[in-house]
């Protein structure tokens, strides 16, 4: 119980959140809110749910359901974790534990043969860094081409258009690194 209150007051301190703001949107009293994050009292399951809503994060990452994961850094190649694909013929991986203060997202995007990146890519504020493990792409750019090859690195600002295709015979391969993460 001890470490639920830790969780949540230094989601709440992360957020640059008062005690008693959090508490007025959770709809309990500061000392209610206070005992908590002391581990005087525990939440009732509804009052637990209003203050993860409130901080912008589960009861899952509260309850530290994820914990384990993220103090464990190493991630097996053959554990990654799929995240999700397109019509279009790719596929993406998450290369890295779970973590609710990760500040990067790290994943391996696998292009099929003529496979394209629509709807997988997305325009977003912060950062991408893509780099070719094998295959070639041609990445478009705010309508200018790019050809990435095996051993290129590819780093511009997410929230530029951009697509990428698989323009080898085989598939492609890359490691994209994009802040912040999408959480």
């Amino acid at each position: 119980m001890k470490h639920l209150g830790e969780r949540i007051k230094r989601k709440r301190e992360s957020l640059h959140m008062q005690l008693n703001e959090l508490a007025k949107k959770v709809g309990v009293s500061s000392s209610a809110l206070s005992q908590i994050e002391n581990s005087k009292a525990f939440p009732s399951i509804v009052t637990l749910k209003s203050i993860a809503d409130n901080l912008h994060t589960t009861i899952g990452e509260i309850i530290g359901e994820h914990e384990a994961m993220s103090k464990n850094p190493l991630v097996r190649f053959n554990d990654k974790s799929f995240i999700e694909k397109n019509e279009f013929g790719v596929s993406t991986y998450l290369l890295s534990n779970h973590d609710p203060n990760k500040q990067m997202d790290t994943i391996l995007i696998k292009f099929s043969i003529g496979g394209n990146s629509k709807n997988i890519l997305k325009a977003h504020h912060g950062q991408s860094f893509f780099f070719v493990l094998e295959g070639e792409l041609e990445f478009e750019l705010d309508g200018k081409n790019y050809n990435v090859k095996r051993n290129d690195s590819f780093y511009f600002n997410a929230s530029r258009k951009h697509i990428a295709r698989n323009i080898s015979t085989n598939e492609t391969t890359i490691i994209l690194i994009s802040t912040p993460p999408d959480q």
